[in-house]
């Protein structure tokens, strides 16, 4: 998968698994909305999310991107160190509503001004990666 594939795969509206570990050290996995940079994954999560504690234990992730049932196999990887900022959160919060709702809905509506309310209890996720692996990586050569 080249540069250029990869990233017009994760421009899509797909659900990212982000994978970390719980303080004894078993794995958890979650779905998440994403933005790709083409540098960093970002997310967006609230201050009180058990998400901000398991990161300040141990800040290493993994997140899964995968197709979706009608498409050719194909999924992206990345593992790498999350850092958690306070700001910007429900600018992302607003960008992935856009990109992943109808927002024309009136209960997307009502969801998201809830996060306008809460705005400075948001916080952002940059997941930089460390690796990055792809489906085609993982094919052997015929």
């Amino acid at each position: 998968m080249t540069d250029e594939e990869r990233d017009r795969f994760l421009r899509e509206p797909r659900y990212g698994i982000l994978t970390l570990l719980r303080i004894d050290g078993s794995p958890i996995a979650v779905p998440v909305w994403f933005d790709w940079t083409g540098q960093v994954v970002r997310m967006f999560t609230s201050a009180g999310s058990p998400k901000i504690e398991r990161l300040k234990a141990d800040p290493r992730a993994s997140m899964l991107v995968a197709n979706h049932i009608a498409e050719h196999e194909m999924w992206v990887s990345f593992d790498g160190i999350v850092s958690i900022h306070a700001e910007g959160g429900i600018e992302l919060a607003e960008k992935l509503a856009s990109r992943y709702w109808d927002l024309s809905d009136p209960d997307r509506q009502r969801t998201l001004e809830s996060w306008r309310k809460v705005a400075a209890a948001l916080r952002i996720l940059e997941l930089e990666p460390t690796r990055i692996r792809t489906y085609k990586d993982e094919v052997p050569a015929a």
